[in-house]
């Protein structure tokens, strides 16, 4: 099995520092330290720490698995209510204490870069635009009662996963997760 790059070392390292500490608790050291890296070698792979935070963003993104939704062979409310349970499967691996990324950077970052800001808005709103895809095949399906758009509704689930998250968070409990469940239960129906 090959050894990681210096650049994967590193994004690697950042999620770690990053979920840990935050954006503004984590020194460029010591992403580099947690690398075991010299910390002028982040310089060579990145050009600021906000570029690494965007790059660590992107994997995130990718981690939350949102192919999970275009899974064809689970119907649609059955799919997306596994994609949330596989989100507070992933949550629970850390005993809730590392929240969510998007929100994580979102609550930290959005009054001092317009990038990061950027950034998190458009992740979340592709997100969201997944989900509202996934209730407009329930809602074509018979599957989908509520009067509420499936835009308006993806949002609103999204948005309420992300409060759910940081209940959380806080709690270092699941409890907040079940009762995003329970609700998503009564009005995805």
């Amino acid at each position: 099995m090959p050894r990681p790059s210096v650049r994967e070392k590193l994004i690697e390292a950042a999620a770690e520092c990053f979920h840990e500490r935050g954006f503004n608790g984590t020194g460029i050291q010591d992403i580099a330290r947690t690398a075991g890296i010299p910390k002028g070698s982040v310089y060579n792979h990145f050009e600021n720490k906000e570029a690494l935070a965007g790059e660590v963003m992107d994997r995130y993104a990718v981690s939350r698995r949102l192919e999970m939704l275009r899974d064809e062979s689970l119907a649609p409310v059955a799919r997306l209510r596994a994609h949330f349970e596989y989100l507070a499967a992933d949550l629970e691996r850390f005993s809730y204490g590392r929240g969510c990324m998007f929100g994580n950077f979102g609550a930290e970052l959005s009054n001092q870069t317009d990038v990061m800001r950027g950034k998190v808005e458009a992740r979340l709103s592709a997100w969201a635009d997944a989900v509202a895809q996934v209730l407009e095949e329930a809602r074509a399906a018979g599957a989908l009662t509520t009067p509420l758009a499936p835009d308006r509704l993806g949002r609103f689930l999204v948005d309420g996963w992300e409060g759910a998250v940081l209940r959380a968070k806080v709690t270092r409990s699941r409890a907040p997760l079940d009762g995003f469940l329970e609700v998503f239960d009564s009005l995805v129906v």
